[in-house]
C-alpha cells in the first residue's frame, strides 16, 4: 500500500546499514564487536544463533555491500566499516564533551565543513 510523501519523510533514516533484527544486522553487530579477529562462517553462526544455511548468503551479501572482508575461510568486518564507526564514535565523543561544558556547537557550519566517510569512499571508487 503506498504512503504520502509526508508520512515517508517522517519515517527516520536509518543509513545505509542492515534492519535491525535481520541476520545481516546480528552478523555485522557480531563481527564489528570483535575488529581485530576474523572468523568461520561456522564460528559466526555458533556466536550470532543465525541458521548455518543462512551465513553464507548472508556475507555474501554484506561483502557485496563493502561491510564484511573474506580470505579464504575466514570472514571479518571491512576497514571501512571500522574507520565509519571509528569517525562516529569520535563525533559523539566531541559533541559531548561540548555539551558537557554548556558549549553549544554551531551544526549549522559544522555541516558545511563535515565530510562524510562513506561518500569519500564512493568519490574514490568513482574516479577509478
Amino acid at each position: 500500500m503506498p504512503i504520502s510523501t509526508d508520512r515517508f519523510e517522517d519515517i527516520p533514516e536509518d543509513g545505509d546499514g542492515p534492519t535491525p533484527g535481520t541476520n545481516a544486522a546480528a552478523v555485522l553487530e557480531f563481527l564489528r564487536d570483535h575488529p581485530d579477529k576474523a572468523f568461520t562462517q561456522s564460528e559466526i553462526a555458533e556466536a550470532t544463533d543465525v541458521k548455518a544455511g543462512s551465513i553464507g548468503p548472508t556475507l555474501v551479501r554484506l561483502r557485496e555491500r563493502g561491510r564484511v572482508d573474506h580470505r579464504g575461510t575466514y570472514w571479518r568486518v571491512s576497514d571501512h566499516e571500522r574507520s565509519v564507526g571509528a569517525a562516529a564514535g569520535h563525533a559523539a565523543a566531541t559533541a559531548a564533551e561540548h555539551e558537557s561544558k554548556d558549549e553549544t556547537p554551531d551544526y549549522d557550519d559544522w555541516q558545511e565543513h563535515a565530510v562524510d566517510p562513506r561518500n569519500v569512499a564512493r568519490d574514490t571508487d568513482d574516479d577509478e
